[in-house]
């Protein structure tokens, strides 16, 4: 039970400023309403076989969100690092590792407000609702936010006070998992050889199930290789992120 009042007690803190802060919330959706306004009336003579390209557009955009939102939230820690905030909390009796979870779960709340914001604006452009699908989607998205949110704040750790290595090392890694995701396009229209090297990113088996589910198909082979994928980073974070905060010496 300590553990778990522990992480609770992490949890709460930092949704404090979350709840008082939905302003920066609302600006984070501000770069993929423009895509939906601007790029994507662009979609409609590609010639893309299957359901409206918003099937796949909006999955792709919310699954960039989530990268790049939970990719940088280490950022914050770092500047706890370099105030002496975070020192004084590893002092106290409070479990390292809880201090880790509590911090990372707090990013299922923007990440599926975020999600739910563009769905909803995306229903006058066409967009075709599947609820069980996409709250599954939804599900998922959650999870691998909280995962990657771990391996970013272990990042921050390591990095301790150099903020320029925390920067480079997560953009280097965020943006060509992006890229070779399928995130704007579908793979499938890729030269041969950037399509086999988009099989070897974990983030493309999460896009590939996000499309599968916001077109309908929840049994499917996408659907279930995502599950695990995202099983998988949810793991390997938090446990990647429990080492290094117990072994951080600041």
């Amino acid at each position: 039970m300590t553990f778990v009042a522990d992480v609770w007690t992490s949890f709460a803190r930092e949704m404090k400023p979350l709840v008082s802060g939905w302003v920066w919330l609302a600006f984070g959706l501000v770069q993929p309403l423009l895509y939906i306004g601007l790029f994507v009336p662009l979609l409609g003579g590609i010639g893309i076989d299957g359901p409206s390209p918003l099937q796949w557009f909006i999955p792709g955009m919310i699954v960039m969100l989530t990268l790049f939102g939970t990719a940088m939230v280490g950022w914050s820690l770092t500047e706890e690092l370099l105030s002496g905030v975070l020192e004084r909390f590893l002092a106290t009796p409070m479990s390292r590792p809880a201090l880790l979870i509590g911090r990372a779960l707090k990013e299922l709340f923007p990440l599926v407000f975020q999600a739910v914001v563009m769905i909803i604006i995306a229903i006058p452009f066409g967009l075709q609702l599947f609820p069980l699908e996409m709250l599954y989607g939804l599900v998922l998205l959650g999870l691998f936010g909280v995962g990657v949110a771990a391996l970013s704040y272990a990042l921050a750790v390591a990095a301790k006070d150099d903020t320029s290595m925390f920067y480079m090392v997560s953009q280097s890694v965020a943006l060509p998992l992006m890229l070779l995701g399928g995130v704007l396009l579908p793979m499938e229209m890729a030269p041969g050889w950037l399509y086999t090297a988009s099989r070897f990113n974990p983030l493309t088996y999460v896009v590939e199930a996000e499309r599968a589910l916001f077109v309908g198909e929840f049994f499917t082979p996408a659907a279930l290789n995502g599950t695990l994928v995202v099983v998988a980073v949810l793991i390997v974070g938090l446990a990647v992120g429990s080492r290094v905060i117990k072994r951080a010496s600041l």
